[in-house]
């Protein structure tokens, strides 16, 4: 790209950005920042960009800063706008490529913090082949107020609930702008093992970024040392000749999976870890989940089903020792190598962490939360190409109710703001796949209203879109095929008996074969809601839920 008489112009461009004639003979290292002012998960990546970049240049590089967008879940959770959330994530990943392919980058460091913004780094990593490291920018304080006379931590879930609570007339207007002026004091990603945190603890785990990078304050010290090392490492991965490929094993896909159990994760990992593995051109199932899933504790007592913070992780240690606990126990990988030019396991032999003994947030594993996976991928005759369901015990094992059906997430929040979902119902939000919706709208929204109005245990949720990481309670997404396609959950109507069986992995509705065919012959797909730009874009080129909603698997 700058070597050679005939390279002289492109050579010229950069003597304007600030290249001296020594840089063109160091490699050429990017740095793809996510920052925006969108939302506080991205707005402090800008300084965390050249900090890295300063690592690079430390390091016998010539960084160069680029940007590429973001968009805010919380932001546009529950509204048309959620529709762009995951189709986000092929726009960060094309962009990240764009660049690197055509500017010619020898390595590069990506940046991400918000939830699909990080799988998209790692999926630009997998697909360029070329020495890279991730940066997590980094969890969230907890927010603080006192509410009903009791001092509260709170993050964008409790704004969530506050909603349902103040529909229930359990809190005030005042009470409620108290939560939502409270919740988010500064800069970060939300703050419980969300699918921000889930992520950045899977992509360690798979060796991606240096060791607790997944457990930093985003305003702390260590995030920006954090930063320049990760400048620093891509050098020396330049100059070891180690790709991500290298890296991103099936074995390595394994380690990410153990983790994301381990802490409780978000069921998008699944949707997330599907796709990075498909950049990566590595087999990866639902089904691994599960097999994974039956020798994995849950160790982790972080919200949203726990009670503690990322942040509170962080101060007794980060991910380290728990990496350190589950490879002792035989159920991680340590000769993975990792993006430090070591392998995991002699990562965690230099470290010294060790969680202190009187800490309550990660149990040992004779103690476990649940014994097994709360991640559950669930077949039957209403998910035929599988579903996943994020229980842990906490909501029970097996649920069966009357289907009350609604065509979208808004008619179905609606119902449940407006009192009309009853002990006993399974709410079914359909057409919003990845097709029908199009781009699989998370439902933290109908998830936090339910528990705001103390429905948690009585009332179930299916739907053939996704769940935010904050989501709890008895829930079921990536139901596939989805409505949009013709599957079961498409044919669905008012009254139908659901049963969800989370102990045998199983989610049915009790109507014959006979009767499922007629509805099915009466069926008729409907016009796609988006035909021009990107949305239908995607809806045109998606693969299924069950394999990641994946936009280049047939091209």
């Amino acid at each position: 790209m700058l070597d050679g008489p005939d390279r002289a112009p492109s050579r010229a461009m950069l003597y304007a950005v600030g290249f001296k004639k020594e840089d063109f003979s160091k490699p050429n290292i990017g740095i793809a920042s996510t920052w925006s002012q969108v939302t506080p998960c991205n707005i402090h990546i800008d300084r965390l960009a050249k900090e890295s970049a300063k690592g690079a240049d430390a390091a016998g590089g010539k960084s160069v800063i680029f940007n590429t967008i973001t968009i805010s879940d919380g932001i546009s959770m529950g509204t048309e706008g959620m529709k762009y959330s995951l189709v986000s994530r092929e726009v960060i990943a094309d962009s990240i490529e764009t660049v690197v392919g055509c500017e010619g980058m020898d390595g590069f460091v990506a940046i991400g913090g918000c939830d699909k913004n990080m799988p998209a780094c790692v999926m630009a990593m997998a697909r360029m082949n070329r020495p890279s490291v991730f940066v997590y920018g980094g969890t969230i304080l907890p927010g603080c107020a006192t509410i009903k006379g009791e001092e509260r931590d709170l993050d964008i879930v409790s704004v969530f609930e506050a909603v349902g609570k103040h529909a229930a007339g359990e809190y005030s207007d005042e009470e409620l702008e108290t939560v939502e002026s409270c919740a988010i004091p500064g800069e970060g990603s939300c703050g419980g093992m969300y699918t921000a945190n889930t992520m950045a603890s899977a992509i360690e785990a798979l060796g991606m970024s240096l060791p607790n990078s997944s457990a930093q304050a985003a305003v702390s010290e260590d995030k920006m040392r954090d930063c320049f090392d990760a400048g620093a490492a891509v050098m020396n991965m330049i100059r070891s000749g180690i790709k991500p490929r290298d890296i991103m094993t099936r074995r390595a896909f394994e380690n990410a999976i153990t983790v994301v159990i381990a802490l409780g994760g978000s069921t998008n990992a699944v949707l997330h870890l599907l796709a990075m593995a498909h950049a990566a051109e590595v087999e990866l199932s639902i089904d691994d989940f599960t097999e994974i899933g039956k020798r994995v504790p849950l160790l982790a007592d972080l919200k949203p089903s726990g009670k503690y913070s990322m942040a509170a992780l962080v101060k007794i240690g980060g991910t380290v020792p728990l990496l350190r606990i589950l490879l002792e126990a035989g159920l991680l990988h340590g000769d993975c190598l990792t993006v430090t030019g070591k392998t995991l396991a002699e990562n965690l032999a230099n470290s010294p962490l060790r969680y202190p003994e009187d800490q309550q947030i990660i149990r040992p594993l004779d103690n476990p939360i649940k014994k097994d996976s709360h991640l559950r991928i669930l077949y039957g005759n209403l998910a035929p190409g599988g579903a996943v369901a994020k229980i842990t015990g906490k909501e029970g094992e097996a649920f069966t109710g009357r289907a009350r059906v609604f065509d979208s997430e808004d008619e179905g929040m609606k119902a449940i703001l407006g009192g009309e979902i009853v002990d006993g119902d399974v709410i079914v939000i359909r057409r919003e796949g990845p097709k029908g919706g199009p781009g699989m709208r998370e439902m933290l929204g109908p998830t936090s209203a339910i528990m705001g109005r103390g429905l948690g245990k009585t009332v179930a949720l299916i739907t053939d879109g996704r769940f935010s990481g904050g989501s709890h309670g008895f829930v079921v997404g990536h139901i596939t095929p989805e409505a949009h396609d013709g599957g079961p959950i498409g044919l669905l109507v008012e009254g139908d008996v659901i049963t969800i069986d989370a102990a045998n992995n199983t989610i049915s509705v009790d109507v014959d074969e006979d009767a499922m065919k007629a509805r099915r012959e009466n069926w008729t797909q409907p016009p796609p809601r988006y035909t021009r730009g990107v949305l239908a874009k995607f809806a045109k080129l998606t693969t299924s839920a069950s394999e990641g909603a994946v936009t280049d698997k047939y091209l």
